[in-house]
Order: structure tokens, then C-alpha cells, then sequence
């Protein structure tokens, strides 16, 4: 109850105090001749949305802030033979496919086909585990460029993707169509990422498949947060 009171509050002082929706107001009163309290609330209205978009780009610039690396990492960088400018540029990389995989997290539990994808193929564990191993080995981080620069991004943005037509109010049948053919695509991309997993931990696949299955079927060991990779020092 109290915060939501402080975010009614926080939408009012936004809307009485952005240029846009002072403006919108004025318009609608005097241009449009609205009445004042139709007129007050369409700019609540409007200022509630602003308020929430402005929030979530302030969520995604503090999410991707990187604090200044301790001496320990500093340390531990400079024994696997990274510079300060390949320090600098792996520590960036790294924290943006942290992001990815969070998101990607969030949207594998926003749909239960989804769910049942992520399920089977194992893809938040791995992806998380690979992570972790990346962070490990900074020296190898040209050997995960198709992970970290292609199929985590695109599994994040199809699976978005995904969820925002599967939450259209009314579906045709195309749309249907469209939802088993994305399915059935992020299917393949979580096979892939499990791929990437496999080839990063095994120095020789002599058996690329059966070890992509295996490491889909690893059952999780970890207690509590083990697996989680928010604090995770870069």
C-alpha cells in the first residue's frame, strides 16, 4: 500500500512538472476546449505512461553501470595477460550478456510454451554456466563470439518477440502460425546455446550431439542462488 502511494505520488509530481504533459494539458483545455477534469485526467494518464517508460530506461542504464574493478580482479586480469583496454572491453562485453541472459530468463517464465522449451533444452543453467565460465577464463573470450554476440541476442529478442504476440487479446489463425514457427525456432536456438556450452567445456567433442544432450539433461546441484549470476564480479 505504501508504495503504492509513493508511486501515485511520483506519477502526479512527474506529470505537473514535465514539460510534455503540461503541455498535453494545455492543449487539450484550451486548443481542444476539453473539460478541466477530462483534460487532468488524459494528462495523468499520459503522464503515468512517461513516468513508467522513464523508470524502465533508468532500470537498464543503472543495469548496465559498471563500478570500477577491485584490485583483486585487477589482479587476476593481468595474470591471464589481459591489457587495461582488453580488461576494459571484456568486462563491457561481459556485462551486457549478463543483461541478455536475464532477460532472456524473464522472458522464458513470461510463457508456459516457453517454459516448456527452456525446460527441455536446459538453456538458463547453461547459458548461466557458461557465463560463469567465460568469467573464468577471460583469455578465451574469442572462442564464444557466436554465443555472446549472436545467439544470446537473438534468443533474447526473438523470444520478446514471442511474447509480445502471444499476448494479443485476439489471434487469427496466421498468428497461430506465426507463434509455432517462432516456437519451433527458439527450439533450435536453445539447442544451439547448449552447443556453445559443450564446445567451450570439452577441449575435444568427439560426439558433439550426445554431449549437447547430456549437458540439456544436467540436472542443477546448486542450492539457492548458486546459479545466479547478478553478483557475479567483472
Amino acid at each position: 500500500m505504501d508504495k503504492l502511494l509513493k508511486n501515485l505520488k511520483d506519477i502526479i509530481s512527474y506529470t505537473f512538472t514535465s514539460v510534455t504533459t503540461i503541455l498535453i494539458f494545455l492543449i487539450l483545455l484550451f486548443l481542444f476546449s476539453f473539460d478541466f477534469w477530462v483534460s487532468l485526467i488524459i494528462s495523468l494518464g499520459i503522464g503515468s505512461f512517461l513516468f513508467y517508460k522513464n523508470e524502465q530506461k533508468q532500470t537498464v542504464r543503472k543495469g548496465q553501470r559498471l563500478g570500477k574493478v577491485s584490485s583483486e580482479k585487477e589482479a587476476f586480469y593481468k595474470s591471464k595477460g589481459l591489457s587495461k583496454e582488453e580488461t576494459k572491453f571484456f568486462r563491457e562485453t561481459m556485462q551486457t550478456a549478463k543483461i541478455n541472459i536475464l532477460q532472456l530468463e524473464k522472458n522464458m517464465h513470461a510463457s508456459t510454451k516457453l517454459t516448456a522449451i527452456e525446460k527441455r533444452n536446459n538453456t538458463i543453467h547453461l547459458a548461466k554456466e557458461l557465463f560463469k565460465a567465460i568469467v573464468s577464463e577471460p583469455n578465451r573470450l574469442h572462442e564464444v563470439d557466436k554465443f555472446l554476440y549472436v545467439h544470446l541476442p537473438s534468443l533474447r529478442d526473438l523470444t520478446s518477440k514471442y511474447i509480445e504476440v502471444d499476448q494479443h487479446e485476439v489471434k487469427q489463425k496466421s498468428t497461430f502460425d506465426v507463434l509455432n514457427k517462432s516456437a519451433q525456432t527458439i527450439d533450435e536456438m536453445c539447442n544451439q546455446i547448449a552447443q556453445d556450452y559443450v564446445s567451450f567445456k570439452s577441449d575435444e567433442v568427439e560426439d558433439m550431439e550426445l554431449e549437447v544432450e547430456l549437458a540439456k539433461k544436467m540436472m542443477t546441484r546448486d542450492n539457492g542462488d548458486s546459479n545466479e549470476i547478478q553478483q557475479e564480479e567483472l
